[in-house]
């Protein structure tokens, strides 16, 4: 069975190639390709690679080659499964050989005179992409191979704005509940942008979105309505994107504009009673979390 956090470590490789220099990509390139060949991803390794020639695939790249430095061009195949599985083939090269590296990347992916240029475009433009989908691919095709049904994350992401107490005391109430709640300030930043440590720390199996009348804002010509703030806002949209309305929870508190794009959806009333932890528990059952409701009183 895949380990829950395999695909976080296969992430934080990733993050370790994008920031690394000449003298420390080694390790990164090195520890992905270890990870990407674990023992329970090796049935969708063999269903990706089936039949993929990467030598055949290299020689008919190379022939794109014209006289300027960094015009060759991948003969990328349309179909996205057999170009996930080259990529994997590449990555397993990559560790295999990194004087192969240095010259894919010269070749292909061409960022002026600096071998590490060539390294970065790979990352951000190749690896980067390729550890997402292959992901999802995972995930979807686990279905059907028991092996690799993913245990469901325990970990529930608190999207909030400035309102500490609403945040802590749903904070508690997952806790209580046998749930990890991920407060994003809270994790150590590790020299990442936000939006890195953001992405890193999204992992999760639900999101509680706190709407809180932390802001104001207004129509054109309209009056000035209390509003949640605009990151809040964001990232609903961005975990209903990541993790499907049924595993977003929204509580909302006060009398708030809700986006217009989100009217009509069903959110939960975060009131003084605590009725909103009956609801909020009943929603992490739903989306298929084992949770005890007695502990919700």
């Amino acid at each position: 069975m895949v380990q829950p956090d395999l695909f976080k470590q296969i992430n934080n490789a990733v993050l370790d190639l994008q920031s690394s220099n000449f003298q420390s990509y080694i390790r990164p390139v090195k520890t992905l390709a270890r990870l990407l060949q674990d023992p329970a991803l090796d049935a969708i390794n063999q269903q990706l690679t089936a039949g993929l020639d990467l030598d055949a695939f290299l020689d008919e790249s190379i022939q794109s080659q014209g006289g300027m430095v960094g015009s060759a061009r991948l003969a990328w195949p349309e179909d996205r499964e057999k170009e996930l599985g080259l990529t994997w083939l590449l990555i397993r090269r990559f560790a295999d050989d990194l004087d192969f590296m240095m010259t894919f990347g010269h070749t292909y992916y061409y960022g002026g005179s600096k071998v590490v240029a060539g390294i970065h475009n790979i990352t951000n433009q190749m690896i980067i992409p390729f550890a997402r989908d292959y992901k999802d691919y995972v995930m979807t095709h686990g279905n059907t191979q028991p092996k690799l049904v993913m245990p469901m994350s325990s970990k529930v992401f608190i999207v909030h704005g400035h309102d500490d107490g609403a945040r802590q005391t749903v904070a508690r109430f997952l806790e209580k509940l046998g749930f990890e709640p991920v407060i994003l300030q809270e994790q150590a930043n590790r020299g990442r942008t936000i939006i890195e440590k953001f992405e890193e720390h999204s992992d999760v199996g639900f999101a509680v979105v706190l709407l809180t009348p932390d802001d104001e804002g207004r129509a054109k010509g309209g009056g000035l309505q209390p509003r949640a703030r605009q990151n809040v806002v964001l990232e609903l949209g961005y975990f209903i994107g990541r993790l499907g309305r049924h595993r977003v929870c929204a509580l909302k508190s006060g009398d708030l504009e809700l986006p217009s794009d989100y009217q009509g959806v069903l959110w939960e009333t975060m009131d003084a009673g605590g009725g909103w932890k009956l609801s909020l528990a009943r929603e992490l059952k739903a989306a298929g979390h084992e949770v005890d409701l007695n502990k919700a009183f």
